[in-house]
């Protein structure tokens, strides 16, 4: 075959499998996970009173990264991690707000519960590292949660 038969044959395959769902981060029978819309995201505020919100990792990153939620009312994380061999985690050490978490990430989703003691600002990260690499923290795999009024 030749190579502009094979390129061809290339550029047909990649179409097919755009026109299908199944571009980069997804996988057979997997639609790709929705890309939330830029800047920080809100928990939402189900009739329970729990605020809710579901959080991806994956290479070197938490989707969404920002996230606002209402001090002093509960929070429900809901976290999984995209497959892959790679190991991932979810750290969040926050004292003064009265949260501590850490959990290994899976691709099934798990869920944590806690409630913002006050008004600030705190971290989540992934705390993985391998050997002498930097750790995913360090390569960006890491965000913010906003507790506010």
């Amino acid at each position: 075959m030749a190579a502009s038969d094979l390129a061809a044959a290339a550029r047909a395959a990649i179409a097919v499998l755009a026109s299908l769902g199944l571009g980069a981060g997804a996988g057979p029978g997997r639609a790709a996970d929705p890309e939330p819309p830029p800047g920080p995201q809100r928990a939402v505020l189900d009739a329970d009173g729990v605020q809710r919100i579901r959080i991806v990792g994956g290479d070197y990153f938490f989707r969404p990264n920002h996230i606002v939620v209402k001090a002093r009312a509960p929070v429900e994380l809901t976290v999984n991690k995209e497959p892959g061999i790679v190991p991932h985690s979810l750290v969040i050490e926050a004292p003064d707000q009265g949260v501590a978490v850490d959990l290994a990430l899976d691709a099934a989703p798990k869920s944590v519960r806690f409630v913002p003691a006050a008004p600030g600002r705190f971290a989540f990260y992934c705390k993985e590292r391998l050997l002498f690499f930097k750790s995913h923290r360090e390569k960006g795999m890491e965000g913010v949660i906003e507790a506010v009024e």
